[in-house]
């Protein structure tokens, strides 16, 4: 059994190094603290084939653990279904209101184990805690029609592109499946005509891979205004 956190999933996926230990007592592997896509799960399952299954945590601090993982899916991008001690609303971040299934909104919860106030903070705690006694947490996602929970990204991160909301990390995993991609973040920078244009950092394996390779490879895969528009940056590694 592994708990992980996304960058150490990447690295096992990705890193050479890997190679030269015995990792086939893995069968449980429970990553969490931020999302990890559905790409990059797939691709560390076939480097391990004897993994049976790679799930994702969900909680907080303040809340403590509010969804359970499936154990029915070899490979689960989803965070699971909300605890028995829990409630949950997504909400549209403009209009505060509910969203519909598969749509993106602020995840908000309600659970017998969430904190009462940060001490002495009253102002932290309201803006963490609304006047019905939901939790907001920041975080964007969205459910299904079986009730699974896909976490999307924190709602700070999110890139403005001509109005529209681009998650990075959406981005990110597209990336990290290129064969020749061992490592990527995706920000954004001010535009004065679009807002924010999406750019990419990117650690490549192979030092002929080119910016317009790059911005080939997510061409057709993604959106128009989720496009890398404001430049691909190559670097040697991504800041931790």
């Amino acid at each position: 059994m592994l708990f992980i956190v996304p960058q150490i999933l990447v690295f096992l996926t990705k890193h050479p190094i890997v190679v030269n230990f015995d990792m086939t007592s893995l069968e449980f592997v429970l990553c969490g603290a931020a999302p990890a896509g559905k790409d990059i799960c797939d691709e560390f399952v076939s480097r391990f084939p004897n993994v049976q299954f790679l799930c994702q945590g969900y909680g907080m601090t303040e809340a403590g653990y509010t969804h359970l993982p499936f154990l029915t899916r070899r490979v689960d991008a989803s965070v699971g279904v909300v605890a028995a001690t829990c409630k949950q609303k997504l909400i549209n971040i403009s209009t505060g209101e509910p969203v519909p299934l598969g749509e993106p909104g602020e995840v908000c919860v309600r659970a017998t184990t969430m904190m009462t106030e940060y001490l002495n903070k009253p102002e932290a705690t309201s803006e963490l805690i609304d006047q019905d006694g939901w939790m907001h947490t920041g975080d964007i996602g969205y459910m299904n029609d079986e009730g699974r929970l896909f976490i999307v990204d924190r709602l700070k991160e999110l890139i403005k592109v001509k109005g529209m909301q681009v998650a990075p990390a959406e981005v990110e995993d597209l990336l990290l499946s290129h064969p020749n991609i061992s490592d990527a973040a995706i920000i954004g920078v001010p535009d004065e005509k679009w807002g924010e244009r999406v750019r990419a950092f990117v650690v490549r394996t192979d030092k002929n891979l080119s910016a317009d390779d790059v911005r080939s490879f997510v061409a057709g895969k993604l959106s128009d205004y989720k496009q890398i528009t404001g430049g691909v940056k190559f670097v040697t590694e991504i800041p931790k």
